[in-house]
């Protein structure tokens, strides 16, 4: 299974289209959204080509192909205008003989790490930083932000494939790999 994990639109439908290019590109089974969708959140300044309507018909028209988490500029506002759901804290995945704990990452992150099986990996975005950190037996992954990337990182998304994660930018370029 192809697993596109992304994080951090806050809004912004020039970052959400080039998104959506990638979807075409890449032929994810899934796309697993670790929140913030549409808002840009107060300490945040407005994301380039910041419109939330387009967005949401953006996102509505993939509505299929989503799963989805809750992140912490995400209201249940935001759950009447998008078509799949989009207020659950956390989702369980098992992907390729993985167990894949996914979160927006405000609550459960590398610091505070959700309670999970042995040999898990916790999924979250939040910092719009992207990285991977091992804790204890867990892994936490963070593909960064689509639209407003921090730390010198760029707009990007993950891809988990085979039991590998792969990062890469708004042009699909290469960033970084890991095994797991």
């Amino acid at each position: 299974m192809k697993l596109m994990i992304a994080s951090d639109i806050h809004g912004s439908a020039y970052y959400c289209e080039q998104l959506m290019n990638c979807v075409q590109k890449e032929k994810p089974d899934k796309i697993l959204l670790l929140g913030d969708l549409l808002y840009h959140g107060p300490r945040n300044d407005l994301p380039r080509g910041y419109d939330p309507k387009k967005v949401i018909s953006m996102l509505n028209s993939a509505k299929s192909d989503i799963l989805c988490v809750r992140g912490n500029c995400d209201t249940e506002v935001d759950q009447m205008v998008l078509e799949f759901p989009v207020l659950a804290d956390y989702a369980l995945l098992c992907i390729d003989g993985c167990t894949l704990y996914a979160t927006h990452g405000h609550v459960y992150n590398e610091s505070n790490i959700l309670p999970a099986a042995e040999n898990s990996i916790l999924l979250g975005g939040h910092t719009h930083v992207p990285g991977y950190k091992k804790t204890g037996s867990i892994l936490y992954v963070n593909p960064g932000s689509v639209s407003i990337p921090k730390n010198g990182s760029q707009n990007q998304y993950l891809i988990f494939e085979n039991r590998q994660f792969i990062f890469k930018n708004l042009s699909s370029d290469i960033l970084d790999c890991l095994a797991v």
